[in-house]
């Protein structure tokens, strides 16, 4: 049995930490802060400042994988997540009544629940195995790295001490230190693509009366103007967050921070103006993150891993720009394969690599090309020109065929080029538009000059 060290105690640290200690291995998880997600999830999602993970406190809707993995590596925490509040959503569940049954249509399942419950799951799980030391509060210093060729790593300096490890995985977060320790060690450097996301949110989090209105009825979760996307995250505990994207570059950003010109503003959408319209308790300030780059981060170049005994996981490895919510999904499918593989991993992580690349390569490309074009259409205010891909994206609501495809894709099952490129999506597509005449790509958002008016300081 392998000796793993894993430096994070976020979502993919923990998972890895809890499936590799099931499977008999010895497990020390190192966590720099001292505080745990535990019973009280309003007092730690509210009133936990986290710095390092400006995330945390954004809406999160957990695809498929997230389901698939829990249910196959850790059932137990699955059915914790959905006793501590977390929802189930079908995307069929838009129609009512689900349409006849295919193959993989089980897994077209949303969680709908706010990190911090996924957190508190895992955390527990991860108390309860034997094989899994977990430090908190613990500072990793660095990596001890035998001179060869590759180098190999073999432990960590915790302090004074020297922490031996037959593998180290890096889960420690977008801006994790350990690239920079390779290089400082005389290591190759890792091989870095970072694409900026010029693209800025804004959530405020409420929470349904417990005397009023319960469900706005079937209300999309999305709308859009030219220039601003506005959505709402059906939580757990009767919380839901109401979501604004926009530019970074966007002059008004500044002022929506007021929670009285956010909700102004959030109300001339239909989709968050339905759900504030149930008159929810606000539960938090507006809380506002950008600066989240696309960021691949490989260990390994043309001539092979920089270095054995080390690899990456969860946003050490691929961060995201949330728009997609693909994060906890590839972070959770990246501890299951380490989980499975990891002595032969410890042996020779080049398997890892070829398979990173082949698994979760293809969805980091396919967030760079979406956050370009949304960049693109908020920084202009123009919009789509495709109208067979805006019918492609309207008809779903209306085809469960279309809509079959489009949650395939959005949960991470198909590339978006396989889902929609079969012959009975375009049949089912080209029927639409023909019951369609008139259709054209709109929005149901404001203008710019009625957002302009709801902000009229902010010049």
């Amino acid at each position: 049995m392998a000796r793993v060290a894993v430096l994070g105690g976020g979502i993919s640290g923990l998972g890895a930490a809890l499936m590799l200690g099931r499977r008999g291995h010895s497990v020390t998880l190192f966590e720099q802060d001292a505080r745990q997600a535990g019973d009280d999830l309003d007092r730690d999602f509210f009133h936990w400042d986290r710095p390092r993970i400006p995330q945390a406190v954004q809406p999160h809707s957990f695809l498929a994988p997230v389901r698939t993995v829990l249910r196959t590596e850790a059932p137990d925490v699955y059915a914790d997540l959905l006793a501590r509040g977390a929802r189930e959503y079908h995307e069929f569940d838009w129609f009512g009544v689900h349409p006849l049954h295919r193959a993989g249509d089980e897994d077209l399942m949303t969680l709908r629940t706010r990190r911090i419950v996924l957190e508190a799951a895992l955390t527990a799980a991860v108390r309860r195995e034997r094989t899994v030391e977990v430090r908190r509060g613990c500072r990793v210093r660095a990596l001890t790295i035998e001179e060869g060729r590759p180098a190999q790593v073999t432990g960590l300096q915790v302090g004074a001490e020297l922490h031996q490890a037959d593998l180290v995985v890096d889960a420690s977060g977008r801006r994790s230190p350990v690239p920079a320790w390779l290089i400082a060690a005389g290591c190759r450097p890792p091989v870095v693509d970072s694409h900026r996301a010029g693209i800025a949110y804004l959530c405020r989090w409420y929470r349904l009366r417990a005397d009023g209105p319960r469900d706005p009825g079937r209300v999309k979760t999305g709308s859009a103007a030219p220039f601003a996307l506005a959505g709402v995250f059906p939580s757990d505990n009767d919380t839901f967050a109401v979501n604004l994207v926009l530019s970074t570059g966007d002059p008004t950003r500044g002022a929506l921070t007021d929670p009285a010109v956010f909700e102004a503003a959030a109300r001339r959408f239909p989709a968050t103006a339905a759900w504030l319209g149930l008159a929810p308790e606000p539960q938090s300030a507006v809380l506002a993150m950008a600066g989240l780059d696309n960021l691949w981060t490989a260990l390994a170049d043309d001539d092979g891993p920089v270095v054995t005994g080390l690899v990456n996981a969860g946003d050490s490895l691929i961060h995201t720009n949330p728009t997609l919510g693909q994060g906890a999904a590839l972070g959770l499918r990246a501890a299951q394969y380490l989980a499975t593989h990891v002595d032969q991993i410890a042996a020779d992580p080049v398997v890892y690599h070829t398979w990173t690349t082949k698994a979760l390569r293809p969805w980091f490309d396919a967030q760079v090309t979406v956050d370009r074009a949304n960049e693109q259409r908020l920084a202009e205010c123009s919009p789509s020109s495709d109208r067979r891909a805006a019918a492609l994206a309207a008809c779903a609501y209306d085809d469960p065929v279309v809509m079959r495809a489009r949650a395939q894709v959005r949960h991470l099952l198909r590339l978006a080029h396989d889902a929609y490129g079969t012959d009975e999506v375009d049949r089912h597509v080209t029927a639409w538009l023909v019951a369609h005449p008139d259709f054209t790509p709109t929005y149901d958002g404001p203008t710019r000059d009625q957002w302009d008016a709801l902000i009229p300081d902010w010049k």
